[in-house]
């Protein structure tokens, strides 16, 4: 008996397979020539964020204001010091006038100010350190690039005056540093990933033709999404970290879907099914759990677009796109592939590993002795495997989002170092509070005094730690009065000043002006303005998410218990994620081992993130493994058999695929920024606990104690349509 296969999914296995040269050739070529083009800007130039557009909330208005305006200048400063030396001696002052002389004859170097020509620049009160400011000369956005002329000829003037610290501080050369920093860490964890990756397939699938299969079409589908998103960025301008989340993602369920694919095939295979027939039953139930997978993958992701924040947004068109991306491909070019490969994707068998394995697809005897056990005590295994993860879920609950500021920094790149001498001698240049203020004339009437009033105001109730400056636009249309506070702009210090300034000082002056409009922006503006953004908006990216994972689920299984067990057990996988999230970074748990300072809570913009990506990759394993379970139990097994046999033969795939992210996650704990700590660890802690816990013991707990009941669907629903799962072959030898 042979089962007649007849979904979409399998159709395009069938003509996928028969067109192997077109689907191959034509994906390579679809792969290097976008890719080259976009990356050569011969298609379409990638459209990024500008660092307006990245800044949410009224402190975003304000940037946006600013920049427009001509008001954001790209100001740098020569920072001199000398311990021993005062800046009253004539060698001193020799030293700050070689350091004007030269930034003035420097490339993308205007309007340099010294203290000695009383143009600007400051001296220390100490009298051990001086400032000269000066301005890089391009566009804003192009700054990192620009300021490396001037950065060079601080670094020769260094070396000329070995006796004094001279460098160099502003927006510009501490983006170009963090940036240098921030690409290699990324890049790291890319070149570090990848040997991982094919190290865990090489021992899982035990021939180097089967492991090289799911990383080299996950590659190709990462370097084709990132020509493609491309095309939304003219709509959606993408943050800087798109590539990084592109390749964390892609590798991810690209890894995951060729598994389960491949998987598949080759179980049809040993049943005794022909390369053609193999693949048929192959694409009509893997093919068709990576569909499912892939789309509420996507749902999840898209949830990042309610959020309204410019970054958010680009993080969801990168991962929905790079989602879709790998699906098709798994879809489209994968049974090309093992067509033309057949049984030869088994060669280049690893010694021992290659002999001692069982063929791909074979049932995992470790999963089916654990299945077997938790089935004959649900009880006991449901309440300590769900009590495990509630205990880890607990300190979730007083969870402190923060804002990673300078001091969570790697505190030994040269940058930070520099920074710290620069506030320690000018502390009223290290933190300020700006108020933009937009008017028809910001120089005369009511708007000029209350602009007055508002600089009297913040020097008297103390806000003020040195002089207030107050720079006009060219028609005099948008002032900006920029506040010099205490504090680094995340602490509580910085948050107080900014409510009184917002609160009181601006609705009492500048903001009490008929035609006058003021925002508010700076550090700490920025930082409050995100962390109230993603308290309003998560709920709704939560309800979202989880309404339309609950349709997709209803609608595939035809059960109401299902999609509401499979969100119960995800939350939970989540929650206890956020919780070891608490413990490590809040709490302060494990600094050592992971060598960083704990700043007392978590990344602001860490919890939002982690729901999307976690529910998304770990409704892949859930659906992925049912689809096995109702497959079985449709040809008439009963659910405690339809669930020991599913997950028995579906495990080793899922943990080979757990352990690939888990692993690749991991390389992210080891990287110097605490974002990226933090967002390795949460990331590999959920995936091991769904993988594990979830999968191996909630789950076949719960579906043994509900038993039928899992299928149920109230008379209400039964208009919904039927979703075929098609036979396995020993079912129907059955």
């Amino acid at each position: 008996m042979q089962t007649n296969n007849t979904n979409f999914i399998a159709r395009i296995a069938r003509w996928s397979s028969e067109h192997r040269k077109t689907a191959i050739l034509g994906w390579l070529a679809f792969v290097v020539v976008l890719f080259g083009g976009v990356m050569n800007a011969q298609v379409v130039e990638t459209q990024r964020l500008t660092s307006a557009e990245s800044v949410a909330g009224e402190a975003g208005e304000a940037e946006e204001l600013l920049t427009d305006a001509g008001l954001k200048p790209t100001s740098e400063s020569a920072f001199i010091q000398s311990k021993d030396v005062s800046v009253e001696d004539p060698a001193f002052r020799a030293v700050i006038g070689d350091v004007a002389k030269t930034l003035s004859h420097t490339e993308n170097v205007e309007n340099v100010r010294s203290p000695i020509d009383g143009k600007g620049g400051a001296y220390s009160e100490d009298g051990h350190s001086a400032l000269i400011e000066f301005e890089i000369a391009g566009d804003p956005e192009d700054v990192a690039i620009d300021v490396k002329a001037s950065i060079a000829a601080i670094e020769d003037l260094q070396k000329e005056h070995s006796s004094y610290n001279v460098e160099q501080f502003g927006n510009g050369s501490a983006q170009e540093s963090l940036m240098g920093t921030l690409n290699s860490d990324v890049g790291q964890a890319g070149m570090l990933s990848l040997p991982i990756t094919l190290l865990v397939l090489l021992v899982a699938l035990g021939a180097l033709v089967a492991a090289s299969v799911p990383l080299v079409l996950a590659l190709t589908s990462v370097l084709a999404t990132m020509a493609v998103v491309a095309i939304p960025s003219q709509i959606f301008p993408l943050d800087g970290n798109t590539d990084a989340l592109i390749l964390l993602i892609g590798l991810a369920v690209g890894v995951d879907y060729a598994l389960f694919y491949m998987r598949r095939e080759r179980e049809e295979r040993a049943a005794g099914r022909s390369t053609k027939d193999a693949l048929q039953a192959a694409a009509a139930t893997s093919g068709r759990a990576v569909f499912i997978s892939g789309l509420t993958v996507i749902i999840a992701m898209a949830g990042m677009f309610i959020t309204g924040d410019a970054m958010f947004i680009s993080f969801a068109v990168a991962t929905v796109t790079v989602v879709a991306v790998t699906m098709a491909s798994t879809l489209f070019v994968l049974p090309a592939v093992l067509a033309w490969l057949r049984d030869r994707v088994e060669k280049g068998r690893i010694p021992f590993v290659g002999r001692r394995r069982k063929p791909i697809g074979g049932e995992s005897r470790f999963w089916s002795q654990v299945t077997s056990r938790v089935m004959r005590h649900p009880v006991a295994s449901a309440v300590l495997a769900g009590g495990l993860l509630v205990a880890l879920a607990i300190p979730a609950l007083g969870m402190n989002m923060v804002q990673t500021g300078t001091d969570d920094l790697p505190q030994d790149l040269p940058i930070v170092k520099t920074y710290d001498r620069f506030t320690e001698a000018f502390p009223a240049e290290a933190n300020s509070v700006e108020v933009a203020v937009k008017s028809d004339d910001v120089t005369a009437g009511p708007v000029a005094a209350a602009i007055d009033e508002l600089v009297s105001g913040a020097q008297a109730s103390g806000i003020a730690i040195g002089e207030s400056q107050v720079n006009v636009n060219d028609d005099g249309t948008v002032a900006v009065v920029a506040i010099p506070t205490a504090g680094n702009g995340t602490d509580a210090k910085s948050m107080a000043d900014l409510d009184e300034v917002r609160n009181e000082l601006v609705p009492g002056t500048v903001g009490s002006v008929d035609g006058a409009t003021a925002y508010v922006t700076g550090p700490a503006a920025q930082s409050g303005d995100f962390s109230d953004l993603m308290k309003d908006r998560m709920p709704l990216v939560f309800a979202f998410v989880l309404g339309l994972a609950f349709v997709l689920m209803l609608v595939t299984f035809r059960s109401i218990v299902i999609p509401i067990k499979a969100i119960i057990l995800n939350l939970l996988s989540v929650g206890a994620a956020y919780g070891v999230l608490v413990l490590v970074f809040q709490e302060g748990w494990g600094e050592d081992l992971l060598g960083f300072t704990s700043n007392g809570g978590v990344a602001n913009w860490l919890p939002l993130f982690l729901f999307v990506i976690l529910f998304g990759l770990s409704m892949d394993y859930h659906v992925f493994i049912l689809t096995r379970i109702r497959e079985l139990y449709d040809q008439g097994m009963s659910t405690e058999d339809a669930v020991r046999k599913g997950i028995a033969g579906s495990a080793g795939t899922v943990t080979t695929a757990a352990v690939v992210m888990v692993l690749v996650f991991s390389v992210f704990a080891t990287l110097s920024y605490l974002d990226f700590k933090e967002m390795g660890v949460g990331l590999a802690v959920a995936i091991l606990i769904d993988a594990t816990i979830i999968r191996g013991v909630l789950l076949p707990a719960t579906m043994s104690l509900l038993g039928d009941w899992n299928w149920w669907l109230p008379k209400s629903l039964q208009w919904l349509p039927k979703v075929r799962h098609e036979s396995s072959p020993e079912a129907a030898r059955a």
